[in-house]
């Protein structure tokens, strides 16, 4: 089955938000990218929509969830700062039923590093923008293969 990876979307700049960084809000621009996820993501078959609890996570997730019928689960295992063995375990723990797990610029790469260096072919230049989806298929909880798409404009 599939786990579909996504890097939040566009958020406002850390540099001028003034308040705690975990409710930072996704931009306008961040907020059309969580909207043409639906489309990203139309096809894809999956169960749960994971994310970690920080604001601009959940708000690129809640149109995608709303669409499909599903609750948005908020995971500490996927928050900014998280050790990769949690966001390992997710991926294990939902892999064979799919699911969508929304995290961050850290985690996102070290997750996609830890497959790499158990053989799962990452690419050349793997990248990780805001509103990427790295889709990782596999079965048993182990990732075989792992595709790049690009964020939505």
């Amino acid at each position: 089955m599939t786990i579909y990876l996504v890097r939040h979307a566009r958020a406002g700049e850390r540099s001028v938000w003034d308040g705690d960084d975990w409710l930072r809000p996704l931009s306008g621009r961040g907020h059309a990218q969580a909207r043409a996820l639906i489309d990203v993501l139309d096809s894809a078959k999956f169960e749960h929509v994971l994310s970690s609890p920080y604001v601009r996570c959940i708000e690129t997730v809640v149109p995608l969830a709303t669409m499909r019928g599903l609750a948005v689960e908020p995971d500490d295992a996927l928050e900014e700062g998280a050790a990769v063995r949690g966001a390992v375990a997710l991926v294990q723990k939902h892999l064979d039923h799919g699911a969508v797990l929304c995290t961050h610029g850290d985690v996102m790469p070290a997750l996609l590093d830890y497959y790499e260096r158990r053989g799962v072919d990452i690419g050349p230049a793997p990248q990780w923008p805001k509103g990427c989806t790295w889709v990782l298929k596999g079965d048993s909880g182990e990732v075989r293969s792992a595709k790049f798409i690009p964020a939505p404009d």
